[in-house]
């Protein structure tokens, strides 16, 4: 099968549509700002975690520095980033 000229432009628009898909990690970083509580209710509100999942989440974080709380395309986790900092917790977006 030949690949037109069509066939990359509707693919693009596809990609475009539906957002980026690389598979990406939500790292959310230790600070001495937030409380333990505050980063549970959000990543319950912002993440979807259960509460023993954000509970669990935020003491490896604590403890690690660090932690991917969550995985999957950027065009997902963009957004929960974004939701996180707007709260006032550092997070980032990593490829996997």
């Amino acid at each position: 099968m030949m690949i037109t000229d069509a066939m990359v432009k509707e693919l693009e628009q596809v990609q475009e549509h539906v957002g980026d898909t690389t598979p990406c990690s939500l790292i959310v970083w230790n600070d001495e700002i937030n409380t333990f509580d505050w980063v549970i209710q959000s990543l319950v509100e912002i993440c979807g975690h259960t509460i023993d999942q954000a509970e669990q989440c935020t003491m490896i974080i604590h403890l690690k520095g660090k932690y991917a709380v969550k995985k999957g395309p950027r065009f997902k986790m963009e957004p929960m980033r974004e939701g996180l900092s707007d709260r006032g917790i550092g997070a980032t977006v990593e490829e996997a």
